[in-house]
């Protein structure tokens, strides 16, 4: 999914036999090396064939290391973008969960005004932030989150592409189902600024 402006990083993936699932890629120098570092901080690897590996967190979230082949420009947000991967953690694994993702990445961990979520704030460039949500399901995984500056203008536009809206939580976000069946948010939080562009007023918590 190559953006207008700025490298991509969001790619759809056809998997044989298995559910539909949002998975995330860290794209590093040294697969092995990062390999070794994520079991380490409490990994388990599933599958290694030197270029790709896939692994599991501690929390049982998959996730892979790939090659980083140079890609830098992050795209620069329009209306609405996909700027956010929201880690699912049962609530007795969130402490173990979360530091296995501080850990793995370097980036520093940051409260939300809502109880349930903390953030990683990510790196210079990064165009993905990682958030970690308390869930009460007893199984992990993740999901995608827009930033968007007309939350109900979004959701109507995704209705029309063939989503279906789980829920809504007035001026935070709305939960939303794709046409495989898969939930994601379209959340009031605002698309972030490029480092050196003004910063728009945040709102919603998430």
């Amino acid at each position: 999914m190559v953006p207008p402006d700025g490298d991509a990083y969001l790619r759809v993936q056809v998997l044989a036999g298995a559910a539909p699932r949002t998975h995330l890629d860290l794209h590093v120098e040294s697969v092995p090396e990062a390999a070794a570092l994520a079991v380490g901080c409490g990994a388990s690897v599933v599958s290694d064939d030197g270029e790709l590996v896939i692994l599991r967190s501690p929390a049982g979230v998959v996730f892979c290391l790939v090659p980083w082949h140079g890609e830098a420009r992050r795209p620069v947000p329009g209306g609405s973008v996909v700027d956010q991967l929201c880690v699912d953690v049962p609530v007795a694994a969130f402490e173990v969960e979360i530091r296995f993702w501080r850990a793995l990445t370097g980036w520093e961990r940051r409260p939300s005004d809502l109880p349930e979520f903390e953030h990683l704030e990510r790196g210079a460039g990064m165009p993905l932030k990682l958030l970690v949500q308390r869930v009460g399901s007893p199984v992990a995984g993740l999901h995608v989150d827009l930033a968007c500056v007309d939350v109900d203008a979004e959701v109507a536009r995704h209705v029309a592409l063939g989503a279906a809206v789980v829920r809504r939580v007035p001026g935070q976000w709305t939960t939303l189902r794709d046409p495989v069946g898969r939930e994601y948010c379209v959340t009031a939080r605002l698309p972030s600024p490029l480092p050196g562009s003004p910063s728009p007023k945040s709102v919603g918590g998430a």
